[in-house]
């Protein structure tokens, strides 16, 4: 064909079918990119890693907390049916839940029939006609979180033992004893006193190790005796395990599926990483800690013994997304740093209770 010459009807321009497949996959890219996204199958609790958050620990809502203190319950219903489109801003227990679902990813790529994974289940005695925010919340942050629990003024901890909960994250520090009153994992936790970016690939827990993965055995020698006492006690009993404490079912989740990574060739790769960040020195009573750990079948990714020295300045450079102690002197000391911390209620450093950030009345967990 000459150039400048018509075409006969029906005939296609040069170069038309090289052009035309091209077009067509740019033009269902950008309407897939439209169309909703298909989310995953939650999996059966029995099956996953339940980890139970409430609404106060996933948001922020501390306007909301001042409106039901001040004006009440009635007031505070209102303002959140008035607000409801206004999605709350991201609480303490965020980027946890961010990791979680980095590692869900990682997993169903991985093992696309499995359902050996974290079930996020959002827990809150919020009444139910709030639930519309929390959804539009979830919804504006793209979270999977399929399964609520809204109790509507009554204590949720019930629940948690029907849901095959491995871990309660709340605001209320009496809705967290209650549960580990119940046998539950659980922890208060508090948001840092400043900013700090963590991993957004990979999800990184720290552990306490007396009274959190450990029984608080060692530490009511330390309280009754002092410690030349307890480094002996160690010593003599070193090859003794130390019962479990409240956290170490938790520890034995994560180490669950991070196998499930090492069996794939992914072990310096595995998307979850797990330390053991205690006050004991290593010489004269890290051997026990490690020899209880490793009797359970378990372990820790890093191990850093402190020998009394403080916490906050190693987790500024772990950078957690969370971090477990039973003593509020270092969960002060760790969200001065920018550490996402979660108080353990559990142990004798309970008694008396240490004094602890200044609690409001809840609204909502």
């Amino acid at each position: 064909m000459e150039p400048g010459e018509p075409l006969a009807p029906g005939e296609p321009r040069p170069g038309a079918e090289a052009s035309a497949a091209p077009r067509w996959e740019e033009a269902k890219a950008f309407y897939d990119n439209l169309a909703p996204k298909k989310k995953p199958k939650s999996p059966k609790p029995q099956n996953a890693v339940t980890i139970a958050v409430s609404s106060r620990a996933l948001f922020r809502m501390d306007e909301e907390q001042r409106i039901y203190t001040e004006q009440g319950v009635e007031e505070y219903v209102r303002y959140q049916l008035e607000h409801e489109n206004e999605p709350f801003s991201p609480g303490p227990a965020f980027p946890f839940v961010k990791a979680l679902e980095a590692v869900n990813r990682r997993l169903r790529e991985l093992y696309p029939d499995s359902e050996d994974v974290f079930d996020i289940v959002l827990v809150t005695n919020n009444h139910a006609q709030v639930g519309v925010r929390l959804i539009n919340s979830i919804n504006h942050y793209d979270l999977f979180i399929e399964r609520f629990c809204m109790t509507g003024g009554n204590s949720p901890i019930c629940y948690l033992k029907a849901y095959h909960t491995n871990l309660y994250l709340s605001a209320d520090a009496e809705k967290v004893q209650e549960a580990i009153n119940e046998g539950i994992a659980a922890a208060t936790i508090f948001s840092p006193s400043r900013d700090v970016a963590v991993s957004q690939s990979q999800l990184r827990v720290a552990f306490d190790g007396d009274a959190v993965l450990f029984s608080d055995e060692s530490e009511r020698i330390v309280k009754a005796h002092g410690l030349d006492r307890f480094f002996e006690h160690e010593k003599a009993h070193e090859n003794k395990p130390l019962a479990q404490g409240p956290l170490k079912g938790f520890l034995e989740a994560l180490g669950r599926l991070q196998k499930k990574f090492y069996s794939k060739g992914l072990r310096l790769e595995c998307p979850i990483r797990t330390y053991l960040v205690t006050a004991r020195s290593a010489a004269s009573s890290g051997a026990r800690a490690l020899k209880t750990l490793r009797s359970w079948g378990l372990e820790t990714d890093e191990a850093l013994f402190l020998a009394g020295a403080p916490k906050g300045p190693l987790l500024e450079k772990i950078r957690p997304h969370i971090f477990f102690d039973d003593q509020m002197f270092h969960v002060a000391g760790a969200q001065e740093m920018g550490t996402v911390a979660a108080h353990v209620p559990y142990g004798v450093a309970q008694t008396p209770r240490r004094t602890a950030p200044t609690k409001q009345t809840p609204a909502a967990q």
